[in-house]
């Protein structure tokens, strides 16, 4: 295949880093409770019905919640978290937390001025701090399974981003 013009870096380019944050696998269980309920509604007046109506919710509803899930991914020199974006080089360094420091960065220690995309059931945290003194948000706390991995393609989309205005 020939390289055009148009390809390289860019809207073309793979994503450095890219996770739906999808609900737990518990939290899947319990919402097609909603399956029994909704066949429960319609048991009365026809069980086939019933049945239907019954897998149709239960299916309807999960469905909902994992297309529903935000995307937090690095591409094109942006932080995307849920529906906010963010440029990578107005970032700070990315901090990993785990564990304690997780629970800490997500209950006790979350600024109300940060924007957070936070999920239960998912452990790792990033924080990153917001370098633009016109940005009123000082801090983005991101849920991540793989901290680690998000971390490092921040700290790739700001090298190549350093390298490219210079």
């Amino acid at each position: 295949m020939q390289k055009t013009a148009g390809s390289g870096v860019g809207a073309d380019a793979p994503p450095l880093f890219r996770e739906r944050l999808s609900p737990s696998l518990w939290v899947l269980v319990g919402a097609a409770v909603v399956a029994p309920m909704a066949a429960l509604v319609f048991a009365p007046i026809d069980t086939t019905a019933a049945l239907v109506a019954g897998i149709v919710a239960g299916v309807a509803f999960v469905t909902l919640l994992i297309a529903g899930s935000p995307v937090v991914a690095v591409r094109d020199g942006m932080l995307h978290a849920g529906r906010a974006r963010i440029p990578v080089e107005l970032l700070g360094d990315p901090a990993i937390a785990t564990g304690e420091d997780a629970r800490n960065a997500r209950g006790p220690g979350l600024d109300p001025r940060a924007w957070h995309v936070i999920r239960g059931g998912i452990d790792g945290v990033v924080v990153v701090s917001v370098d633009d003194p016109d940005d009123p948000t000082p801090v983005w706390v991101v849920s991540s399974r793989t901290p680690d991995r998000l971390a490092a393609a921040i700290r790739k989309a700001q090298a190549a981003s350093r390298t490219a205005s210079e």
